[in-house]
């Protein structure tokens, strides 16, 4: 199995899974996010390559590469700029962090410490 092959595999299970809080999520927030993480993807990718760090196997790749990243490496900053908010979502904030719909930050709970 090539790398892209399984990179759309979990994409899918993913958007699947997650659909229904993505669609209460606004789009562009979302697309900024992965658009500057994949050009941070991109440039650090590209220099990490370079330097040797890691080597991609040629079998497993399409071939295609974004200056010196190969596109199945901008699977992993689309699925974090994504999922990340969507977990935020589902999880929640805790009550310490959590502010009121009018901006006032929420009361701390009796006797918890400040």
């Amino acid at each position: 199995m090539t790398n892209i092959v399984l990179n759309v595999i979990v994409l899918l299970a993913l958007t699947v899974v997650s659909l229904p809080v993505l669609r209460r999520l606004r789009g562009w927030p979302l697309l900024w996010a992965a658009l500057h993480l994949c050009i941070l993807t991109a440039v650090f990718d590209t220099l990490m390559i370079d330097v040797g760090l890691y080597v991609f196997d040629p079998a497993k790749i399409l071939g295609v590469h974004v200056l010196g990243a190969p596109l199945e490496d901008f699977a992993y900053a689309i699925a974090a700029a994504v999922f990340v908010p969507v977990l935020w979502t589902v999880l929640g904030r805790s009550h310490r962090t959590s502010s009121r719909p009018d901006g006032r930050p929420a009361p701390a709970a009796a006797g918890a410490p400040d």
